[in-house]
């Protein structure tokens, strides 16, 4: 096998691409593979990389990793930086490629802030590493990222929708695309085909399986039909069929749709409306509306069934409500709701709207849902575990399996209704949520990113969703 010598692996000249973080790193883990002394390991952690001392002395008396090692040793990196460590040198590559089509890599995911900047470019997003605490930043296929809207993130994918309202599915780490269903599959739209037989325009109907809300449909051309139909997307796998499923919060009045593999067309949910979020658990989708209802869809037979499981919260309970399947294999219903600031409070954003109010996360509240008494029972804390919530698949992690975070804190990105694809240079309301004190803290400040399209949480992933053989999802 190819080897690479650890002086060649942290030489100080490649530290432009591998960080002291990342070598601190490699040496911890070297020293288990090659002994090295405790004493000798803290020497180099201590050495400040301004002068090459210590490094290179260390460094140059190692020996050469084989890709075995070397593979052991990626095998313990976050994808941000195993991405940048296979481009350090041939035999790293090689590495980080054999680790890869091996499929060895299981390495739980710290989620990341994906964002994109006006100075990075139309094509790139940047991923900040709550592990390292800095950006990466990446360039994705066309059309250009900031062209598009985001209407979801899940499974280490994005969910998005280009200028004609039609949606891709983005693995930002691999650089795959896939075409979901179009648009016209969906129950509520039409084609409206040009003289040449072209799609130019789309016709959109205001209904629901109880209700016309108006009785005649509305001409929206091929960009504008996104800004009224598409809310929210999730992909879920189905680990007892080895499928995956896409379902699509839309309108009019926040409706369900869904698509599996090789379908060629969106499938209605009817006959409720007003959903906010989803998860899929033992062939269930699980929909919670705005008014905390949870409706359970089984999906697993040629006929889709549904029952409710938890009836709606008496009287207002939040703003935005949320759907979590917890470690413990509970779900949990979270509610978040917003301070609404008044007055001049962007006069530093160019553009930025200042008679609208600043929205922000002013309190958050966990529920047990009960689904045999049919009840929500209130959680304190959730001691040895954090959230994410925003505009992407909502997750609850245990502290084991992410040391890095911060224990019993939520956080948050801006999903808010109307400011998800408006109010385009308002800041955005992102941070963490301290759920034993019910105080919010900023993630980074000032902030790093742009506002549109609004930041969203991703896990990154290397799977690859199986399409080859399908044309659409």
């Amino acid at each position: 096998m190819a080897a690479c010598s650890i002086a060649r692996i942290i030489n100080l000249g490649d530290l432009a691409k591998c960080p002291k973080n990342l070598c601190s790193l490699l040496f911890r883990v070297v020293s288990k593979i090659l002994a090295l002394s405790p004493s000798l390991l803290k020497e180099v952690e201590k050495d400040d990389g301004d002068q090459p001392s210590m490094t290179e002395s260390v460094m140059a008396n190692l020996p050469e990793l084989h890709q075995d090692i070397l593979m052991e040793i990626f095998a313990l990196l976050e994808i941000p930086d195993l991405v940048r460590a296979g481009s350090v040198c041939n035999s790293w590559r090689s590495a980080y490629n054999g680790l890869r089509s091996l499929g060895i890599y299981k390495l739980s995911q710290t989620p990341c802030l994906l964002y994109t900047s006006e100075s990075a470019g139309d094509s790139v997003v940047s991923l900040y590493s709550l592990v390292e605490k800095r950006e990466y930043k990446i360039t994705l296929p066309e059309p250009p990222v900031r062209s598009r809207f985001l209407i979801g993130s899940s499974l280490g994918c994005l969910v998005t929708v280009d200028d004609v309202s039609e949606m891709h599915l983005v693995n930002p780490i691999t650089g795959e695309q896939i075409a979901l269903p179009s648009v016209i599959t969906i129950e509520h739209v039409n084609p409206i085909f040009n003289e040449s037989g072209a799609i130019h325009m789309y016709e959109y109907s205001w209904y629901s399986a109880s209700k016309v809300y108006h009785s005649e449909p509305s001409i929206f051309s091929l960009d504008e039909l996104r800004e009224y139909l598409l809310v929210k997307a999730f992909v879920f796998s189905d680990t007892s069929t080895e499928n995956y499923l896409v379902v699509l919060i839309h309108n009019p009045r926040w409706q369900l749709s869904f698509a599996r593999v090789g379908d060629d067309k969106w499938t209605w949910l009817p006959p409720h409306t007003h959903y906010a979020d989803c998860i899929y658990k033992d062939g269930i989708l699980y929909a919670v509306n705005k008014v905390g209802e949870i409706h359970a869809f089984d999906l697993s037979g040629p006929v889709v069934t549904m029952k409710t499981i938890i009836e709606m919260v008496p009287g207002y309970a939040c703003d935005k409500m949320y759907i979590v399947e917890a470690p413990w294999r509970d779900l949990l219903q979270v509610w978040r709701s917003y301070e609404y600031i008044e007055g001049d409070y962007e006069a530093d954003l160019h553009d930025a709207d200042p008679a609208i109010s600043v929205v922000n996360t002013g309190e958050i509240k966990i529920f047990s849902v009960d689904t045999v008494e049919k009840k929500r029972v209130e959680i304190k804390n959730l001691d040895g575990h954090v959230l994410f919530l925003g505009h992407n698949q909502s997750l609850c992690l245990s502290m084991e399996e992410y040391p890095n975070l911060k224990e019993n804190y939520t956080y948050f990105t801006d999903d808010n209704d109307l400011s998800l694809f408006g109010r385009k240079n308002n800041r955005r309301d992102i941070g963490l949520f301290d759920l034993k004190h019910n105080s919010r803290e900023e993630l980074v400040s000032p902030q790093l990113w742009s506002n549109f399209p609004a930041p969203v949480w991703i896990t990154p992933s290397f799977t690859k969703l199986n399409f080859a053989k399908k044309k659409h999802l």
